[in-house]
Order: C-alpha cells, then structure tokens, then sequence
C-alpha cells in the first residue's frame, strides 16, 4: 500500500512539472517540440437530466511529449528510491 502510494504521487508530480515545462518550452524556437500533443476526451460534457438532479459527466486528457517524458522519468526514480 505504501508503495502504490508513493508511486502515484511520483506520477502526479512527473505530470505536474511536465506540464509546466511544456507551458515554458511552448514560445521558445528551440524546445516548442515539448509541448506538442493532443487533446482526448468529451468537448462537450454529457448531461443527465433526471429533473431532481443533474449530473453532468466529461472528462478531458491533454498529452504532450513533455508530461510523457517526465512521467516515465517520475516512474523509473520512484522505482529506484523504493528499492532502498
């Protein structure tokens, strides 16, 4: 359980700071390939009207090479700092 835990903030922080390289790297001549991706998901939520409650459901997942690179990189030193 620790484990797990520690491997999913290691994630969530390689996610975080790729994410923000890539908001840096997007106006420069020299690393603008950081920040090219795509965007997957709902454009528009889909809504659920039972007229007691609504409930709207979407989801939106921006990938670029940027949060791929840093997320292996969080994955491999997570792995080799829970090794001891």
């Amino acid at each position: 359980m620790k484990k797990t835990l520690i491997y999913l903030i290691g994630i969530c922080c390689g996610i975080v700071i790729g994410t923000l390289v890539a908001n840096l790297a997007a106006s420069s001549e020299l690393l603008w390939w950081l920040a090219y991706g795509m965007d997957f998901g709902l454009t528009t939520p889909f809504v659920l009207d039972l007229s007691v409650i609504k409930l709207t459901f979407g989801i939106t997942l921006n990938l670029n090479i940027s949060v791929v690179i840093f997320t292996v990189v969080s994955v491999l030193v997570t792995r080799r700092l829970c090794r001891g």
